[in-house]
């Protein structure tokens, strides 16, 4: 894919000047999208450009054979008007907000094709070199850009737009062709690609020992002995310092053959080839094969052993570990809870000392309390004796004036009555009645 950019400039254009002063002059409905992610598949991009996929007449994938992990888009729209406004809207605009890929989107003027450099196997022929529109492989539909937007594939097959955006996969519906290049295995410590030897026990892969020597060290660390060469499949045992292997799977057939094996066709043992020796017949074969098996499955179980008996220790390991910090946390946990304690009792004390001396004294200050209340008592019982022989003492007096009041209203009553007596009875009543009144003021 080559790509040629038109010096033509355009003059005389100012800043107050419609958008679509400043797009390039000339310019055709057909447009190429370039730098599209290689994770992207049709349906993606479909839904990605859905809001002008009516105005779609036709889509095709072209790939650069120097650019493994982009490819791009050639698309064709029904007017100028629907090319300006995708490019507007599109170019410079993000494929997804998590990725930093940008869409860019350039005005094609023309393409030609030089020559298609893929196999006849995902070629078919060009619907203009067909007397019938040929059919969407997926509707059996006529392709027919007045009706619909067409997509073509890499692979030279074309479907419409609404069909291919329901395919989820990233391969072709028609010949499985899938745009995504296989990825490449590098080693897991330093990414490189050379030398790589991979775990035949867990899958790690690291390089060679000629390189950065990650798969011995992988080794050393697990001891999971086994590793199989990713160029030549070949496993090594580290134990052992030597090839292991004993069958490998044909390149022509897939049936299993012995590796460095007699070959009839060379001098050599090529190693490469399924044929046997003519002379070895096949009962001895298979019971070479079931030898290689028993004897793969011995080095298979012992391996197991051992990686059991591995992981054991890891795991006694890891629970003495977790013995030790549990023990290490409930003696913790102990001495904080000891400590509280012992500052709670601390406490305790103090506030027992304290209540001590308030008891004691508050008992002494009962001690002068009941004195005082036993000396009010006296005092009391002092007055109320007072107060009772007072008491009586005005009894006595009130008894006998009461006793005067009634001798005088009696001699009142006498005098009154005997006016006409002789004078020689009043002085002896009048002498009584001040005998009677003396007597009373006395005791006053």
């Amino acid at each position: 894919m080559h790509l040629f950019t038109n010096s033509q400039q355009h003059d005389g254009v100012s800043s107050s000047s419609p958008p679509n002063h400043n797009l390039p002059v000339g310019r055709k409905p057909l447009v190429c999208v370039l730098g599209v992610p290689n994770h992207m598949t049709y349906a993606d991009f479909c839904q990605f450009c859905a809001s002008f996929i009516q105005h779609i007449l036709e889509m095709r994938i072209v790939r650069n054979d120097a650019v493994e992990d982009q490819y791009s888009i050639l698309i064709r729209f029904d007017s100028q008007d629907s090319t300006d406004k995708f490019y507007q809207h599109f170019n410079g605009r993000q494929f997804n907000s998590l990725e930093v890929e940008v869409c860019h989107v350039l005005f094609t003027v023309d393409v030609q094709f030089t020559g298609y450099s893929g196999s006849l196997e995902h070629t078919q022929p060009s619907p203009a070199s067909s007397t019938e529109q040929p059919s969407c492989p997926v509707c059996l539909e006529r392709l027919d850009q007045g009706t619909s937007g067409i997509l073509t594939t890499i692979c030279n097959h074309s479907f419409h737009c609404s069909c291919i955006s329901k395919w989820t996969d990233s391969s072709c519906p028609v010949c499985r062709y899938c745009q995504q290049q296989p990825e490449k295995s590098i080693c897991f410590v330093c990414q490189t690609s050379e030398n790589l030897w991979m775990c035949v026990i867990c899958g790690f892969v690291g390089c060679g020992r000629y390189k950065g020597g990650h798969a011995i060290i992988h080794w050393k660390e697990t001891q999971h002995c086994y590793s199989l060469e990713l160029e030549t499949q070949r496993v090594w045992d580290y134990v052992g310092d030597n090839y292991v292997h004993r069958l490998i799977q044909s390149k022509t057939d897939g049936n299993l053959v012995e590796l460095n094996s007699y070959c009839s066709h060379t001098k050599d043992n090529c190693g490469s080839c399924d044929c046997v020796d003519s002379g070895i017949s096949e009962t001895l074969l298979n019971s070479k094969v079931e030898a290689i098996v028993n004897e793969y499955n011995e080095l298979l179980a012992t391996q197991l052993e051992n990686q059991k008996l591995y992981y054991e220790t890891l795991l006694e390991e890891v629970k003495e570990e977790i013995k030790k910090e549990t023990s290490e946390a409930v003696k913790k946990a102990i001495a904080q809870k000891l400590q509280k304690m012992q500052s709670k009792l601390d406490r305790c004390i103090t506030e027992k000392k304290f209540l001590d001396d308030l008891n004691e004294n508050l008992l002494k200050n009962q001690e002068i309390w009941k004195a005082k209340i036993l000396d009010i008592e006296e005092r009391e019982k002092k007055t109320l004796r007072v107060k009772d022989d007072k008491i009586n003492e005005l009894e006595k007096q009130l008894t006998d004036l009461m006793a005067c009041l009634e001798i005088e209203k009696t001699v009142e009553q006498l005098s009154i009555s005997n006016e006409s007596k002789n004078d020689t009875d009043l002085p002896v009543i009048e002498s009584c009645t001040s005998n009677g009144s003396k007597a009373g003021k006395g005791k006053k």
